[in-house]
C-alpha cells in the first residue's frame, strides 16, 4: 500500500510540475483602418494636385515643373550654373510660407535665416527637398502638398490641417562637406 501511495504521489508530482501553457492572442487580419487611411490620403493628395494646377494656370509668370516627390517647383531667379547642395553640405537660406493663393503666413523676417546641415538635421520635409533643388543664389517657388508640410496636424497657429503651402526659398550660401572637413 505504501508503494502505491508513493507511486501515486510521484506521478502527481511529475504531472503537476509542468509550466502552464500561455494562451496565444487571437490574430485578426483586418486592414480596414489602414485601407481607409490610404484612401483618404489619396483623395487629399489628388485634390491638392488639382488645386496646384489651377494656381499654376492663373500664375503664368512662373514655369512650374513636377517632381517625383509630388511637389511642383519654379525657379524665379536663376544663378550661375552650380551644383545644388548634397548630403553633408552646410547651407543657409531664407524662406517664406504662403497659402497656395499667395497670402503670406510667415515672412522671411519672422522666420529668419536658417542654417542647415543637409540631410543630417531635422527639418520640415518640404524644406529638405526645396534646399536640394536650388543652386547658390537661386530663388525658387515650391507648391508643396500637405504631407510634405505640416500634414494632418497643421502648426496649431497659422497653418491649418492638411493645408498645402507655397514656399519661396533663397539659397544664401553653401559650404561643401569637403571644405567643412578640411577646416576642422
Amino acid at each position: 500500500m505504501k508503494k502505491t501511495y508513493a507511486l501515486l504521489t510521484l506521478l502527481l508530482l511529475l504531472t503537476s510540475c509542468n509550466e502552464p501553457e500561455a494562451r496565444r492572442p487571437i490574430y485578426r487580419s483586418d486592414n480596414s483602418e489602414i485601407r481607409g487611411s490610404i484612401d483618404r490620403n489619396k483623395k487629399i493628395n489628388a485634390a491638392q494636385q488639382l488645386l496646384f494646377k489651377r494656381v499654376m494656370k492663373k500664375d503664368s509668370s512662373l514655369v512650374f515643373v513636377s517632381t517625383p516627390a509630388g511637389y511642383w517647383k519654379a525657379v524665379q531667379q536663376k544663378a550661375a550654373k552650380a551644383a545644388p547642395p548634397k548630403t553633408g553640405d552646410f547651407v543657409s537660406f531664407n524662406y517664406k510660407i504662403q497659402t497656395i493663393e499667395g497670402e503670406i503666413l510667415y515672412d522671411e523676417m519672422e522666420l529668419g535665416t536658417v542654417e542647415y546641415l543637409v540631410d543630417k538635421e531635422e527639418l520640415l520635409p518640404a524644406l529638405r527637398y526645396a534646399v536640394k533643388d536650388l543652386s547658390l543664389g537661386e530663388v525658387g517657388t515650391f507648391l508643396m502638398p500637405s504631407f510634405l508640410c505640416y500634414g494632418y496636424q497643421g502648426d496649431e497657429e497659422k497653418i491649418g490641417i492638411n493645408q498645402p503651402l507655397r514656399l519661396t526659398l533663397q539659397l544664401k550660401s553653401i559650404k561643401r562637406e569637403e571644405n567643412l572637413k578640411e577646416s576642422k
